[in-house]
């Protein structure tokens, strides 16, 4: 398969780039981050602003991909990830790609018990919105596309590890006891996602782990992984934030699971010492 990456030197993109070569597919790899075109570890890099919609499809036209997994996108920019998306969406399409595009469980607001693949979302943050927008536009794009909601993406490298890895150092900071997702690791994450491709499925798909975990959980888990202590360590409430944003949000992927070879394991598991 050919497969174009957008945001491959990213936390989640650079696993979905290993997994695929190591697989024997044919890569390009986009970032923000590269000027010009190069190529490293098997890898054909490009550089690309999915907020350019010119830019994206003369990319797509000269890779010419099967499939295009989108994972670019920017927390605190609407145009990289709401634009961005419907920049990629249009170009996958003009040349016959199917779009697999990486949405998020932040569209959730996490005022239900649980989020399932029936659930709309109901943001309340700027993020949350965009991410929420991204999918109104490639839905509308790309109506055969696959979304894949994920949780808080987890692994070497991961912000969630090298925080608690700095707070344990010393750094100022808290976690949260009411901040609950449900991690997902990110290999089993990319798996997912190129067995998602794989079948061109179409329609939503919930890509989260199988624990809800608080933050609070997610340090002791990282620290007893890791030989840490986490005593001292502050802990608090978001609640207690001037913009709280989610709180609870428990992704319910059990009907996604259920079609999947891939486990999408819980944090407790794959933190396992």
């Amino acid at each position: 398969m050919r497969l174009l990456v957008t945001g491959g030197a990213g936390l989640l993109g650079s696993e979905v780039v290993a997994q695929a070569l190591a697989r024997g597919d044919e890569v390009l790899a986009t970032t923000s981050r590269v000027p010009g075109l190069k190529v490293a570890g098997g890898v054909r890099w490009q550089h690309l602003d999915i907020r350019d919609r010119d830019g994206c499809l003369r990319v797509l036209r000269e890779a010419a991909p099967d499939v295009v997994v989108h994972t670019a996108y920017n927390y605190r920019d609407w145009t990289t990830t709401a634009d961005g998306a419907a920049h990629v969406a249009l170009a996958a399409t003009a040349v016959g790609a199917h779009l697999v595009h990486v949405s998020s469980d932040a569209l959730f607001s996490g005022r239900r018990p649980s989020y399932d693949e029936s659930c709309a979302p109901d943001p309340i943050t700027a993020y949350g919105a965009a991410k929420a927008a991204a999918e109104t536009a490639v839905r509308a794009v790309a109506p055969t596309a696959t979304i894949a909601r994920s949780s808080l993406v987890l692994g070497p490298g991961s912000p969630m590890e090298k925080l608690v890895h700095d707070l344990i150092g010393g750094a100022d900071g808290v976690l949260f006891a009411d901040d609950v997702r449900c991690p997902v690791h990110r290999c089993d994450s990319a798996a997912a996602l190129l067995e998602l491709a794989d079948a061109r499925a179409t329609g939503l798909f919930h890509c989260g782990g199988a624990d809800a975990v608080s933050r609070v959980e997610l340090g002791e888990l990282i620290a007893a992984r890791d030989g840490l202590d986490l005593t001292g360590v502050r802990t608090g409430s978001r609640r207690d934030l001037p913009e709280p944003g989610p709180m609870q949000v428990r992704l319910d992927s059990r009907r996604t699971q259920a079609g999947l070879r891939t486990r999408l394991r819980g944090a407790r598991e794959f933190l396992a010492p």
